[in-house]
């Protein structure tokens, strides 16, 4: 099963709100590699959401509800969105720090291009995430 990280601020949109929630459109991607990504998700892939500028960690564990369509709330065919939904927190989040400090992590996309707001994580990055306790 795939595996994908997407950045929110906690301000807007937390994963508590997300938890509250316990689905939502995952809306608001303008970047055009972001939107590449958002396309290729399916629906029942992992999602791993992390918290950006507050917290800088990823703080829990989500699912595709449904794979990307056009954004209703605009008039643009090339902007997509998905929808989420809540899976799990995790017990402790995993902090950009402690990402940054594995060396098999350097290239992971959050380390490399810390930009980019939606990314896949590859089977080889998620494994040692899962050591991290994600």
């Amino acid at each position: 099963m795939p595996s994908y990280l997407l950045k929110t601020e906690p301000s807007v949109y937390s994963f508590d709100d997300l938890l509250r929630d316990r689905r939502t459109v995952w809306d608001g991607v303008a970047n055009a590699q972001a939107l590449i990504v958002l396309r290729a998700m399916k629906r029942g892939d992992e999602v791993l959401v992390y918290h950006s500028n507050e917290g800088k960690a990823i703080v829990g564990i989500a699912k595709v509800a449904k794979q990307a369509y056009p954004d209703p709330k605009l008039d643009d065919p090339k902007r997509v969105v998905i929808d989420i939904q809540a899976v799990k927190p995790l017990a402790e989040p995993v902090t950009l720090a402690q990402i940054k400090a594995v060396p098999g992590l350097k290239d992971l996309a959050l380390v490399r291009q810390s930009r980019l707001s939606c990314m896949e994580v590859s089977a080889a990055h998620r494994k040692l995430l899962a050591k991290l306790g994600v």
